[in-house]
């Protein structure tokens, strides 16, 4: 025990804050690696042992997680690791399609500072650098994975929305519901570099119907591109994507029709 109060005693020295985003992205990866099966129930001392923080920010993160539908508030307290079914994941993706539909609309009809279409431009060479080489590695993936989610998060900062910012924050959280969701289970699939291709197409059509100003245009294409997640979801769940622990989080049923 002794042992365990200096170690405590040493991570209470540590900022609160840089505490609790510890025990957040650690837990959050833990979540998503599998480290802490699906339906398991979270046992809060062991978790703060393991990670080395104490219970405050521990307890934080925990109830972060459950904001971001990760984990599940149990009646009588503590938490759960959440399941998802085929549909949960399906309709995240479509919800994360339908707002980047609208944050494109919004930009090409409010207008985009030249300043920010040429920044995102930018990011569109650099992955176009990247898709070059006829075969990629682990480190372009990688590499592909940092761009394509910065070029996302300039898209939302197009619309000028906070509203619609927060809520794709928040729906991206959820597993395989990123822009970048399934972009690493796909480093030893063949059609991987393929289906990047086609991305980074969608990408430039729809930053080209945001120059121009063609709302309905952009609109579309970004719910276009979400499909591509969609198709990624099934490959998932037909086991050719099974390089992703997380893939086990989901409950494979088939979609039933609602009453």
């Amino acid at each position: 025990m002794a042992a365990l109060a200096d170690n405590n005693s040493s991570t209470d020295a540590e900022p609160s804050g840089s505490q609790a985003v510890k025990a957040l992205l650690r837990l959050r990866e833990m979540v998503l690696a599998g480290e802490l099966a699906g339906g398991s129930r979270i046992a809060e001392v062991a978790i703060s042992e393991k990670l080395g923080v104490s219970r405050t920010p521990i307890r934080a993160a925990l109830m972060r997680l459950e904001q971001e539908g990760l984990l599940e508030l149990l009646p009588g307290g503590g938490y759960t690791v959440r399941t998802f079914s085929e549909r949960d994941i399906s309709e995240a993706i479509e919800l994360r399609g339908t707002l980047e539909g609208l944050s494109a609309r919004l930009a090409a009809e409010h207008g985009v500072p030249t300043l920010l279409l040429t920044e995102a431009s930018a990011c569109l060479d650099q992955i176009d650098a990247v898709l070059a080489h006829p075969a990629l590695d682990d480190e372009a993936f990688s590499a592909y994975v940092r761009l394509n989610e910065h070029f996302h998060s300039l898209l939302s900062e197009m619309a000028g929305s906070a509203v619609i910012a927060k809520e794709l924050e928040r729906v991206v959280r959820l597993p395989f519901a990123s822009p970048s969701g399934f972009v690493v289970a796909q480093a030893n699939s063949g059609h991987a570099r393929d289906m990047l291709v086609v991305a980074q197409d969608q990408h430039r059509q729809v930053l080209e119907a945001i120059g121009q100003r063609e709302g309905s245009r952009a609109e579309a294409i970004m719910r276009e591109h979400s499909r591509l997640a969609q198709r990624n979801l099934r490959a998932a769940l037909t086991g050719t994507l099974e390089a992703m622990p997380a893939v086990r989080l989901i409950r494979k049923r088939e979609f039933r029709a609602r009453p």
